[in-house]
């Protein structure tokens, strides 16, 4: 310790200071720090010196006074813990709550080192059986046993009138269970929350098994639906679209056994069963050629069959229903081009095809007798009024089919000054000049604005009528123009096609060869001899089609069909065939694609 008077540290065996004698001990010759330090209380500063006597100030406290003192605070939590352990127990005991039969023992792990002999607190619970109505509880002393902070409640379950018997009175499992280092503890479960969980797995139960049997009903009332429509489908009759006589038709099984035959009241027939099958083959149209009118694309159409049994009766099948399509009456406009047409004379021709022996009527007017019994198409000289819109139905009725109609539209715009062309009036000719012969207002004054000669005035001014022949420059098209004019009136015009072809002796002729020199000579000066028609003949395979309709196609015309490709329209009479070989005589028109482009008027299968 330091000396009072001069400062030195001194050792703690010193009684008086080395250096100036002072006393360092109290005045019962203890030493003065032994008093201080027993009367103060320990700080929280500690000084610890060393031989040399250099004071080392440690703020922090020594780690074994934590520890003691960790120690200290972990027995009483344990004590309070064990004490509220207990009271919990016993209440739970008194009310019933007892999971097993067996022993459940509770004490303290101090317990276990004491001596038997010691007056150590012990406890013990033990329940009889799970269905124990009473719980016996001891204890060895209750003076030993610590107040814990709980209620009332808790502190009236116990009392002095038990008995208390020592924990190694009887070496059980349980017992044994702390010398072998494992320590044991079996708590009752809380009863509401027991009674609840069966509960709840006593209801999943029965959703389950209801659910099984809804499964196991669904599935079995499936399985038999199914047989019973698999063996429905194997006595019920099937219907196949097909073909009779290249027109449409429907194929009906029936099934039964060989030898058998079935009668089918609509048809008045009876069929044999062969193979397990009666066959009836219908065809489309039976169900409704005797029918005078029919509009609907689709019929219904049904069958009764009958088995004729061995006695001759004749017992019910099943009916069998399908349905048929009714196909439009097929007609096809060839002129005009379009529905709608827009013309200038009195008269036009129409062209169409349809199915040979149709019956067709154009405004109501049975023009039948027309259609080309061969090939189905038939023309129409319609009469044009100068009122605007002129309508055209046209009907069509083919065997096997309904009826199909179509319109076309002629407009021709009102005229103050009528103006018209005779109905005489050619549309084709094979002559370079036709006569035509018109009709006008009297006095009126006439103007032919398309090449002509020989114009005939005579009749003019009494009755209107005159006369000229129209030239054509040109094979194929020609236009002639007309205008008739009077004072105070709107101006009246007539444009009027007529398509012009030299007859094949004298067009043929004029054809040049397509050589490789003469194909070249086309190419660089096709506008020249498109100007002046200059015919060609085509020789060669029909490549693809460019149209349909009009009928355009590309044909090589080199030796070995493989260059030299020329796109040809069809003005002939006859109907090109891709892959066919064909002789075409063709004038020259325009280019296509860097094609020379022909319009054929003649053409040869060889």
């Amino acid at each position: 310790m330091n000396c009072p008077q001069c400062g030195l540290w001194n050792r703690a065996s010193l009684t008086a200071c080395a250096r100036c004698g002072a006393p360092l001990g109290s005045a019962d010759g203890k030493p003065a720090w032994k008093e201080k330090l027993r009367d103060q209380k320990r700080g929280s500063v500690y000084y610890r010196p060393d031989e040399e006597g250099v004071v080392d100030e440690a703020l922090n406290p020594d780690q074994r006074d934590e520890l003691a003192e960790e120690m200290a605070q972990l027995k009483t939590r344990k004590a309070e813990g064990y004490q509220r352990l207990r009271r919990m127990q016993v209440r739970s005991a008194e009310r019933g709550a007892a999971p097993t039969g067996r022993h459940i023992r509770t004490q303290s792990a101090d317990a276990f080192w004491r001596d038997p002999d010691d007056t150590g607190r012990s406890a013990r619970i033990d329940w009889a059986g799970p269905n124990a109505s009473q719980t016996r509880i001891s204890r060895k002393s209750a003076a030993d046993v610590p107040p814990s902070p709980v209620d009332d409640e808790d502190d009236e379950t116990w009392d002095d009138s038990h008995n208390w018997d020592p924990l190694w009175a009887e070496q059980d499992a349980y017992g044994h269970s702390f010398r072998t280092g494992r320590y044991t503890s079996a708590l009752p479960l809380v009863p509401k929350r027991v009674a609840r969980f069966h509960a709840f797995l006593k209801f999943m139960g029965i959703v389950l098994l209801i659910g099984l049997c809804g499964a196991a009903g669904f599935f079995g009332y499936k399985y038999f639906e199914a047989r019973a429509q698999q063996a429905d489908d194997q006595n019920k009759a099937s219907v196949f679209a097909s073909i009779k006589d290249d027109l449409a038709a429907h194929t009906i099984l029936i099934p039964g056994n060989d030898g058998e035959q079935i009668y089918i009241r609509e048809l008045h027939t009876s069929y044999i069963v062969e193979g397990g099958f009666a066959t009836i083959e219908v065809a489309d149209h039976t169900w409704y050629d005797s029918l005078e009118e029919v509009t609907e694309p689709q019929m219904e159409v049904t069958l009764t069959p009958f088995m004729k049994t061995a006695s001759g009766r004749q017992q019910p099948m099943s009916v069998i229903n399908y349905t048929i399509d009714i196909p439009l009456s097929p007609i096809e406009l060839n002129t005009p081009d379009t529905p709608v047409k827009t013309v200038s004379a009195s008269m036009y021709t129409m062209s169409f095809t349809v199915r040979p022996a149709s019956k067709v009527t154009i405004n109501g007017k049975d023009v039948s007798d027309t259609v080309n019994a061969d090939t189905g198409t038939f023309s129409y000289n319609a009469t044009v009024q100068p009122i605007g819109d002129n309508v055209f139905t046209v009907t069509c009725r083919s065997q096997y089919c309904r009826e199909s109609s179509m319109t076309v539209t002629l407009y021709r715009e009102p005229q103050e000054i009528p103006l018209d062309l005779a109905a005489t009036t050619y549309s084709s000719t094979s002559s370079s000049k036709m006569l035509v012969s018109c009709t006008t207002l009297p006095g009126a004054t006439v103007e032919v604005l398309s090449p002509f000669s020989d114009l005939n005035i005579t009749n003019l001014s009494s009755t209107g009528a005159f006369t000229f022949y129209a030239l054509f420059d040109h094979i194929g098209n020609n236009t002639i123009l007309i205008n008739s004019s009077f004072p105070g009136k709107k101006t009246s015009t007539i444009e009027y096609t007529v398509y012009y072809v030299p007859s094949p002796d004298v067009y043929t002729p004029k054809a040049w060869p397509l050589t490789a020199a003469g194909y070249s000579e086309l190419v660089s000066n096709i506008a020249y001899r498109a100007e002046h028609s200059q015919v060609y003949v085509v020789i060669g395979t029909l490549q693809y089609f460019v149209s349909e309709k009009p009928q355009m196609a590309v044909f090589n015309t080199s030796d070995d069909g493989k260059s030299q490709p020329v796109m040809v329209e069809n003005y002939s009479r006859t109907t090109w065939v891709a892959g066919q070989f064909y002789r075409i005589y063709a004038d020259a028109y325009s280019t296509y694609n860097n094609m020379p482009w022909l319009c054929a008027r003649y053409t040869y299968d060889n």
